[in-house]
């Protein structure tokens, strides 16, 4: 088992710098996983951190044109 504290839900939102909100929406949808004790919800540090991972943007950055050096006349 893993021994990091769990995160309720308001501690995974601060921790992603979202609203409570969008850590419910998550949720509903499977994007997030949760673990449910009793009518407590709870979220593994380990699945934010997965989830982050998921949801990187690998998009190479846009160059802009090349600036050609004026030769000397």
């Amino acid at each position: 088992m893993n021994a990091a504290p769990l995160l309720t839900r308001q501690q995974a939102a601060a921790s992603l710098g979202v609203s409570l909100r969008t850590i419910d929406n998550l949720a509903t949808s499977g994007d997030l996983p949760t673990i449910r004790i009793g009518a407590a919800v709870r979220i593994r540090p380990s699945a934010l951190e997965y989830f982050c991972e998921a949801h990187e943007s690998r998009k190479p950055r846009r160059q802009g044109k090349a600036r050609l050096a004026k030769s000397p006349s």
